[in-house]
């Protein structure tokens, strides 16, 4: 009697080991997070939150068949210093798989040194990759006004963090944009929202290949 209580304990707590196995794998997986830590090119400043193209790159990705949700965390008006303090906290609440770096263009348009922009956007690239991210830095361009001197150096910001840190890099997030009136505001610094889509198309054959070696399968 005594044994065969115990072959039914055995059987009970065996049959208990498969429940909780059972409810272990069936816990579906979290999906990967693509973090967007940008100023107002990503916030949207002046148009529907759905219109811009960080709403359309969480579409494209979806019909694309890709698991990643994407979290945006720019603010319009931030810059680099701004998000490097705020980056820590983002990093620790989302883990992301992908990081996107859209930081700059208000230090330029208030003149700050690239060196001190330089230095911000490598230690935000750092943190990220700490952080176990893929990071694809965004640049942009200065208005005409800010002088040849400043734009060129200024734009080879992202490039020489890019290159440092062995990053990808997307150069000019306005490029076929900036230049066509038609597709900016009236302050001629933000786009229109029929503008967005073509910011998608600019960033997304550089943050695919990212988005790509962050899925356990291959996606076409």
């Amino acid at each position: 009697m005594i044994f065969t209580l115990m072959m039914c304990g055995f059987a009970g707590l065996a049959h208990a080991d498969d429940l909780l196995g059972t409810a272990s794998n069936s816990v579906p997986t979290k999906p990967p997070v693509v973090l967007i830590l940008g100023d107002s090119l990503s916030a949207g400043y002046g148009i529907a939150l759905e219109q811009g193209w960080v709403s359309l790159l969480q579409a494209r990705i979806r019909a694309r068949g890709l698991p990643h949700e994407v979290v945006n965390a720019s603010i319009s008006g931030e810059t680099t210093a701004g998000g490097l303090t705020r980056l820590p906290r983002l990093l620790d609440e989302h883990r992301p798989a992908v990081m996107v770096i859209e930081l700059g263009a208000n230090d330029g348009l208030r003149g700050f040194s690239p060196a001190r922009i330089e230095a911000a956007l490598e230690e935000m690239v750092k943190l990220a990759r700490v952080a176990g991210s893929q990071v694809l830095v965004v640049g942009v361009r200065m208005p005409p006004n800010y002088g040849a001197a400043y734009s060129e150096r200024f734009q080879r910001v992202f490039v020489d963090v890019a290159a440092g840190q062995d990053v990808a890099l997307m150069a000019r997030l306005l490029d076929g944009v900036a230049e066509v009136p038609e597709l900016m505001q009236a302050d001629g610094l933000h786009p229109r929202a029929s503008a967005q889509p073509k910011l998608l198309e600019n960033l997304w054959p550089d943050l695919l290949p990212l988005l790509l070696e962050t899925v356990a399968k291959p996606v076409e």
